[in-house]
C-alpha cells in the first residue's frame, strides 16, 4: 500500500463519525485477527477450488464489512484485502467517502430501498441484489454517465422463501432482458442467498439450481460471468459448484457485536 492511501485510511478512521457528529459507538478494534483469519480462508478458497479442478484465485472473495468499524476495514485493506461488501445505504456511504481515495472495489449486496439508490449508484461498483425493475431503472437513471457502467447481478430467490428478497426463477430471463439494455448497467449475473443448509451435500443443491439458471441464460444469448453465492458456512459447496464471486464476513471480521 502506498504511503497516500494509508495516510487517507488513518484520517478516515479518525473522522468516522455518525452524521450527528459523534464518533461511532463501536469504531474501536475488536480482538479479531484479520490479517490471520484472511490468511487462512485464501488457503481454503484454494483447497475448495482444487477439489473443484478450477484454477488458484478463480473465486473472488468478498469481505462483508457491515456493521464493522471503519478500523476493520482498514486493517483488512492493509492485509491485502481489495473487495468488500456493505448491506445498509447510508452506512455504505460513510464508509465509502471516508475510503474515497482507497483502493476498493465496493460492492452492495443488501436489500435495496428506493430511496436509497441515488447513494448506491453513487459509490458502488457491483450491485449485487437487483430483484425488481424499478430499482434497475433508478439506479441506471442515477449512475453518474461519465462513469463506468455499474457492475449488476440479479438476486434469485432460490429456495421460494416468502421472507427473503429475490425474484423466482421462472421471472430471471424477463428481468435481464430489461436490465441488459440500460446503458449505465452492466449484468454481470446471479446471486443467491439459500435457507442454512448443515449437510455439505444438501449445501450443493440451491446452488447447482443457480448455476444452471446462468447456464441457460447463456445459452440465450447473454455474455454473463459471475456466480455470486457462498458465505462462510457453505463457502466451498458454492465453489464446487461455480461460484466465481464468494461473501464472506464472519471468517473474516468475527461474529456480529
Amino acid at each position: 500500500m502506498n504511503s497516500d492511501c494509508h495516510q487517507t485510511i488513518t484520517l478516515a478512521q479518525q473522522f468516522w463519525q455518525h452524521p450527528t457528529g459523534k464518533p461511532h459507538e463501536h469504531d474501536h478494534m475488536p480482538q479479531v485477527d484479520i490479517c490471520e483469519n484472511l490468511h487462512r480462508l485464501r488457503e481454503n478458497l484454494h483447497q475448495c477450488e482444487q477439489r473443484a479442478a478450477r484454477p488458484p484465485a478463480s473465486t473472488k472473495l468478498i469481505a462483508v464489512s457491515k456493521t464493522k468499524p471503519l478500523a476493520m476495514v482498514q486493517r483488512a485493506l492493509e492485509c491485502g484485502q481489495s473487495d468488500f461488501g456493505e448491506s445498509y445505504a447510508q452506512e455504505f456511504e460513510h464508509k465509502a467517502q471516508s475510503l474515497a481515495e482507497a483502493p476498493i472495489t465496493w460492492h452492495f449486496i443488501g436489500p435495496i430501498q428506493s430511496n436509497k439508490t441515488r447513494i448506491i449508484a453513487t459509490w458502488a461498483d457491483w450491485v449485487h441484489s437487483i430483484d425488481r425493475l424499478k430499482l434497475a431503472r433508478r439506479l441506471s437513471a442515477q449512475r453518474d454517465p461519465n462513469a463506468p457502467p455499474l457492475n449488476v447481478c440479479i438476486q434469485v430467490n432460490i429456495d421460494h422463501e416468502p421472507s427473503k428478497a429475490g425474484v423466482e426463477l421462472n421471472e430471471v430471463t424477463h428481468l435481464a432482458r430489461e436490465i441488459a439494455a440500460m446503458d449505465q448497467l452492466r449484468l454481470r449475473g446471479l446471486m443467491c442467498l439459500p435457507r442454512p443448509r448443515k449437510d455439505p451435500q444438501a449445501q450443493r443443491e440451491p446452488f447447482e439450481r443457480l448455476r444452471q439458471a446462468l447456464d441457460q441464460l447463456n445459452a440465450q444469448g447473454f455474455q454473463l460471468d459471475t456466480l455470486s453465492m457462498g458465505m462462510s458456512r457453505d463457502y466451498c459447496a458454492a465453489i464446487l459448484e461455480g461460484a466465481t464471486v464468494v461473501r464472506i464476513g464472519t471468517a473474516i471480521f468475527g461474529a456480529r457485536q
